[in-house]
């Protein structure tokens, strides 16, 4: 696994969904790649993950030489696979997935456990040898990982088999699998992120840093909205302006010692093209960079 111990301002990247590009069909206005790549060299963003397929070109060499085109590394990838049917091998298509974050040089695979349906907004409940399954197919994605010079993670994911708090708990102590610390979906999801980081800070490989309004994530939790709903009525917003405690979940992390990246991410819904709209995605990654920067400054001063 290749890590980075550079300081945390270098340690911070983007993703697509914070532009509203996401893999779920009709989610909402798809902006391009040169566009948003384009955005994020300008907000100061260091590197990317890939986005969903067919956002940057499918052939690895191609898909690499698109981001250090844009002046971007590449962070790792969001690959949703079904874990729990013990019908299905998700090893084929994550080996896919693989391929090309080796080509790009990134480093880690990021895993959510799907449900096998489209979207997020509803999920069955697993049995104890669905869980079983899942838990081992999490090990061998990490040893296929390791074998590749990557690092695989699970990311608890509304919508996905894995969501909650204590479901999140039942990976940690059931698989030898990294985490994907969502700091908004494990929250939307009824955990709490700020205990992930500061009890298992260890387990951590990769962060993916949200800020959430805790008004209409309740809403959510209670089934009043769906999750595409919720995202369309700004549950997720700009770091340090909504009720996630993103400053302690940084220091916990970086206290320990954490090497890895802060994936900025805003889930949002557009409408249109922001020239039609007047709604522009950039500004609100903007202001989540220069909260991030601040974090890391006071985190400097105080070392």
């Amino acid at each position: 696994m290749t890590t980075t111990t550079a300081p945390l301002r270098d340690r911070v990247a983007g993703a697509p969904i914070s532009w509203g590009v996401c893999e779920v069909p009709g989610w909402g206005h798809q902006l391009g790649p040169d566009l948003v790549l384009a955005q994020m060299r300008e907000v100061g963003l260091a590197a990317t993950e890939f986005g969903p397929d067919g956002f940057l070109p499918d052939a690895p060499e191609a898909k690499a030489r698109t981001l250090a085109d844009a002046g971007l590394r590449a962070v790792g990838q969001f690959v949703p696979v079904i874990l729990h049917d013990p019908a299905v091998d998700p090893l084929p298509e994550v080996e896919v997935a693989m391929t090309s974050l080796v080509a790009a040089r990134a480093s880690t695979v990021v895993i959510a456990a799907a449900t096998g349906a489209e979207g997020y907004d509803e999920r069955p409940v697993l049995d104890d040898d669905q869980w079983a399954t899942l838990l081992a197919n999490l090990d061998r994605i990490s040893d296929a990982a390791s074998g590749h010079g990557l690092l695989a993670t699970l990311h608890p994911h509304v919508g996905t088999m894995v969501e909650s708090g204590d479901e999140t708990d039942r990976v940690l102590a059931g698989s030898r699998i990294a985490l994907c610390l969502d700091t908004g979906h494990l929250l939307i999801g009824g955990g709490d992120p700020v205990r992930v980081a500061v009890e298992h800070p260890e387990r951590v490989g990769h962060v993916h840093l949200k800020d959430v309004r805790h008004d209409v994530a309740a809403r959510v939790q209670r089934g009043e909205l769906t999750y595409t709903q919720g995202v369309a009525q700004g549950m997720y917003v700009p770091l340090g302006t909504g009720d996630v405690d993103v400053a302690a979940i940084v220091r916990a992390l970086e206290t320990h010692g954490y090497p890895g990246w802060y994936v900025l991410e805003q889930d949002t819904i557009l409408t249109g093209a922001p020239a039609d709209t007047g709604v522009d995605p950039v500004a609100d990654v903007r202001a989540s960079v220069a909260h991030i920067r601040s974090l890391a400054d006071a985190l400097a001063v105080t070392r």
